[in-house]
Protein backbone atom coordinates (compact mmCIF):
# COMPACT_ATOMS: atom_id res chain seq x y z
CA UNK A 1 0.00 0.00 0.00
CA UNK A 2 1.14 3.56 -0.92
CA UNK A 3 1.95 5.93 1.82
CA UNK A 4 -0.51 8.74 2.56
CA UNK A 5 -0.33 12.22 1.83
CA UNK A 6 -0.03 14.04 5.02
CA UNK A 7 -2.21 17.47 4.82
CA UNK A 8 -2.06 20.42 7.10
CA UNK A 9 -4.75 22.51 6.52
CA UNK A 10 -4.42 26.58 7.06
CA UNK A 11 -8.08 28.40 7.12
CA UNK A 12 -8.97 31.14 10.00
CA UNK A 13 -12.51 30.40 9.27
CA UNK A 14 -13.84 27.27 10.96
CA UNK A 15 -16.65 25.94 8.86
CA UNK A 16 -14.08 25.93 5.96
CA UNK A 17 -11.52 24.43 7.76
CA UNK A 18 -13.66 21.71 8.81
CA UNK A 19 -15.14 21.20 5.48
CA UNK A 20 -12.09 20.79 3.71
CA UNK A 21 -10.79 18.60 6.18
CA UNK A 22 -13.96 16.23 5.79
CA UNK A 23 -13.50 16.18 2.08
CA UNK A 24 -9.72 14.93 2.45
CA UNK A 25 -10.41 11.97 4.98
CA UNK A 26 -12.90 10.77 3.01
CA UNK A 27 -9.95 9.97 0.66
CA UNK A 28 -8.15 6.75 0.89
CA UNK A 29 -5.03 8.19 0.39
CA UNK A 30 -4.77 11.77 1.80
CA UNK A 31 -4.11 11.87 5.81
CA UNK A 32 -5.22 15.17 7.39
CA UNK A 33 -2.41 15.46 10.17
CA UNK A 34 -2.96 19.00 11.30
CA UNK A 35 -5.31 22.48 11.43
CA UNK A 36 -4.16 26.00 12.04
CA UNK A 37 -6.43 28.76 12.37
CA UNK A 38 -3.68 31.71 12.20
CA UNK A 39 -0.54 31.85 9.95
CA UNK A 40 1.99 32.11 13.39
CA UNK A 41 0.31 28.52 14.14
CA UNK A 42 0.70 27.29 10.06
CA UNK A 43 4.43 27.73 10.58
CA UNK A 44 4.76 26.34 13.68
CA UNK A 45 2.39 23.42 12.75
CA UNK A 46 4.62 22.96 9.60
CA UNK A 47 8.19 23.02 10.94
CA UNK A 48 6.81 20.74 14.01
CA UNK A 49 5.07 17.94 11.70
CA UNK A 50 6.52 18.25 8.09
CA UNK A 51 3.62 17.80 6.30
CA UNK A 52 4.04 17.17 2.45
CA UNK A 53 1.09 19.73 1.43
CA UNK A 54 -0.37 22.73 2.94
CA UNK A 55 -3.26 24.02 1.83
CA UNK A 56 -2.94 27.88 2.65
CA UNK A 57 -5.66 30.57 3.10
CA UNK A 58 -4.39 34.52 2.34
CA UNK A 59 -6.18 36.53 4.60
CA UNK A 60 -5.83 35.05 8.04
CA UNK A 61 -4.93 37.12 11.41
CA UNK A 62 -1.67 37.88 12.80
CA UNK A 63 0.45 35.87 9.85
CA UNK A 64 -0.94 36.50 6.70
CA UNK A 65 -0.77 33.74 4.25
CA UNK A 66 1.89 35.08 2.02
CA UNK A 67 4.31 35.54 4.54
CA UNK A 68 3.20 32.38 6.38
CA UNK A 69 4.09 30.40 3.33
CA UNK A 70 7.54 32.35 2.49
CA UNK A 71 8.38 30.92 6.07
CA UNK A 72 7.21 27.12 5.69
CA UNK A 73 8.93 27.46 2.17
CA UNK A 74 12.30 28.57 3.34
CA UNK A 75 12.14 26.17 6.20
CA UNK A 76 10.92 23.46 4.43
CA UNK A 77 11.75 23.44 0.63
CA UNK A 78 9.91 19.47 0.02
CA UNK A 79 7.21 20.82 1.17
CA UNK A 80 4.17 21.42 -1.25
CA UNK A 81 1.99 24.87 -0.84
CA UNK A 82 -1.34 24.98 -2.38
CA UNK A 83 -3.01 28.84 -1.86
CA UNK A 84 -6.76 28.55 -1.36
CA UNK A 85 -8.48 32.17 -1.39
CA UNK A 86 -10.95 34.48 -2.01
CA UNK A 87 -8.84 36.91 -4.21
CA UNK A 88 -7.31 36.73 -7.70
CA UNK A 89 -4.74 39.52 -6.83
CA UNK A 90 -2.04 39.60 -9.38
CA UNK A 91 0.04 40.36 -6.59
CA UNK A 92 -0.24 37.66 -4.82
CA UNK A 93 -0.70 35.26 -7.90
CA UNK A 94 2.79 36.29 -9.04
CA UNK A 95 4.71 36.22 -5.39
CA UNK A 96 3.17 33.34 -4.63
CA UNK A 97 4.67 31.40 -8.09
CA UNK A 98 7.70 33.33 -7.60
CA UNK A 99 7.91 32.00 -3.74
CA UNK A 100 7.35 27.81 -5.35
CA UNK A 101 3.88 26.94 -4.32
CA UNK A 102 2.13 24.60 -6.20
CA UNK A 103 -1.52 25.65 -6.51
CA UNK A 104 -3.89 28.93 -6.55
CA UNK A 105 -7.19 28.00 -5.85
CA UNK A 106 -10.29 30.59 -5.29
CA UNK A 107 -12.96 29.25 -2.64
CA UNK A 108 -15.53 29.30 -5.14
CA UNK A 109 -13.24 25.99 -6.63
CA UNK A 110 -15.15 22.62 -6.43
CA UNK A 111 -13.77 19.87 -3.73
CA UNK A 112 -12.38 17.98 -7.00
CA UNK A 113 -10.00 21.14 -7.88
CA UNK A 114 -8.74 20.69 -4.50
CA UNK A 115 -7.76 17.13 -4.79
CA UNK A 116 -6.97 17.61 -8.18
CA UNK A 117 -4.15 20.46 -6.99
CA UNK A 118 -2.89 18.24 -4.37
CA UNK A 119 -2.57 15.24 -6.94
CA UNK A 120 -0.45 17.93 -9.50
CA UNK A 121 1.29 19.29 -6.13
CA UNK A 122 2.79 15.75 -5.40
CA UNK A 123 3.69 15.18 -9.26
CA UNK A 124 5.57 18.55 -8.89
CA UNK A 125 3.15 20.19 -11.34
CA UNK A 126 1.61 23.32 -10.50
CA UNK A 127 -2.25 23.91 -10.34
CA UNK A 128 -4.34 27.11 -10.99
CA UNK A 129 -8.09 27.83 -10.78
CA UNK A 130 -9.55 29.07 -13.98
CA UNK A 131 -9.40 32.70 -12.98
CA UNK A 132 -6.09 32.92 -11.85
CA UNK A 133 -5.06 31.57 -14.75
CA UNK A 134 -6.42 34.32 -16.71
CA UNK A 135 -5.12 37.01 -14.65
CA UNK A 136 -1.82 35.58 -15.19
CA UNK A 137 -2.19 35.74 -18.62
CA UNK A 138 -3.51 38.53 -18.77
CA UNK A 139 -0.89 40.52 -16.93
CA UNK A 140 1.90 38.16 -19.22
CA UNK A 141 -0.07 40.07 -22.15
CA UNK A 142 -0.38 43.66 -20.96
CA UNK A 143 1.36 45.88 -18.06
CA UNK A 144 -0.83 46.73 -15.18
CA UNK A 145 -0.54 49.57 -13.81
CA UNK A 146 -1.33 48.84 -10.43
CA UNK A 147 2.44 47.08 -10.44
CA UNK A 148 3.35 50.39 -8.80
CA UNK A 149 1.84 49.82 -6.08
CA UNK A 150 2.77 46.53 -5.39
CA UNK A 151 5.81 47.44 -6.12
CA UNK A 152 6.03 49.35 -3.23
CA UNK A 153 4.76 46.86 -0.82
CA UNK A 154 7.50 44.61 -2.12
CA UNK A 155 10.05 47.08 -0.55
CA UNK A 156 8.66 46.51 2.94
CA UNK A 157 11.34 44.07 4.75
CA UNK A 158 9.43 40.64 6.64
CA UNK A 159 8.86 42.61 9.76
CA UNK A 160 7.74 46.03 8.35
CA UNK A 161 5.45 43.56 6.94
CA UNK A 162 4.62 42.14 9.79
CA UNK A 163 3.53 45.37 12.08
CA UNK A 164 1.89 46.66 8.57
CA UNK A 165 -0.72 43.62 9.20
CA UNK A 166 -1.01 43.98 12.53
CA UNK A 167 -1.85 47.94 12.50
CA UNK A 168 -4.32 46.91 9.39
CA UNK A 169 -5.76 44.26 12.27
CA UNK A 170 -6.18 47.08 14.90
CA UNK A 171 -3.75 46.50 17.15
CA UNK A 172 -2.33 49.03 19.18
CA UNK A 173 1.38 50.24 19.10
CA UNK A 174 1.91 48.97 22.56
CA UNK A 175 -0.16 45.59 21.65
CA UNK A 176 2.21 45.01 18.64
CA UNK A 177 5.42 45.80 20.82
CA UNK A 178 4.30 43.19 23.27
CA UNK A 179 3.56 40.85 20.62
CA UNK A 180 6.89 40.82 18.44
CA UNK A 181 8.59 41.38 22.19
CA UNK A 182 10.16 45.08 20.78
CA UNK A 183 9.86 48.75 22.43
CA UNK A 184 7.10 50.65 21.56
CA UNK A 185 9.70 52.98 19.37
CA UNK A 186 10.87 50.43 17.36
CA UNK A 187 7.27 50.13 16.74
CA UNK A 188 6.64 53.57 15.57
CA UNK A 189 9.68 53.39 13.59
CA UNK A 190 8.71 50.80 11.49
CA UNK A 191 5.00 52.15 11.40
CA UNK A 192 6.84 55.23 9.53
CA UNK A 193 9.23 53.77 7.62
CA UNK A 194 5.93 51.95 6.30
CA UNK A 195 3.91 55.05 5.53
CA UNK A 196 6.94 56.32 3.49
CA UNK A 197 7.54 53.20 1.82
CA UNK A 198 3.86 52.96 0.99
CA UNK A 199 3.21 56.55 0.41
CA UNK A 200 0.55 56.83 3.02
CA UNK A 201 -0.05 59.60 5.05
CA UNK A 202 -3.80 58.60 7.09
CA UNK A 203 -4.05 55.29 9.12
CA UNK A 204 -7.32 54.95 6.92
CA UNK A 205 -5.35 55.07 3.52
CA UNK A 206 -3.48 52.30 5.28
CA UNK A 207 -6.44 50.06 6.69
CA UNK A 208 -8.03 50.83 2.74
CA UNK A 209 -4.10 49.55 1.38
CA UNK A 210 -4.51 45.77 3.54
CA UNK A 211 -7.67 45.20 2.48
CA UNK A 212 -7.05 45.97 -1.35
CA UNK A 213 -4.11 43.56 -1.20
CA UNK A 214 -6.31 41.00 0.50
CA UNK A 215 -3.87 41.31 3.99
CA UNK A 216 -7.62 41.90 5.53
CA UNK A 217 -10.94 41.01 4.80
CA UNK A 218 -13.53 44.24 5.68
CA UNK A 219 -15.76 42.34 8.40
CA UNK A 220 -12.32 41.80 10.32
CA UNK A 221 -11.48 45.49 10.73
Amino acid sequence: MSQKIRVLIAEDHTIVRQGIARLLKDQEGILVIGEASNGKIAVEKAVELEPDVVIMDIAMPLLNGVEATKRIKKALPKTKVIILSMYSNEHYIHELLETGVSGYLLKDCSGRDILNAIEAAIKGETYLSPGVSKVVVENYLSTNQKMSRDERFKTLSDREREVFQLIAEGYSTKQIADMLCVSTSTVKTHRAKIMEKLNLDTHAKLIRYAIQLGLVERDNV
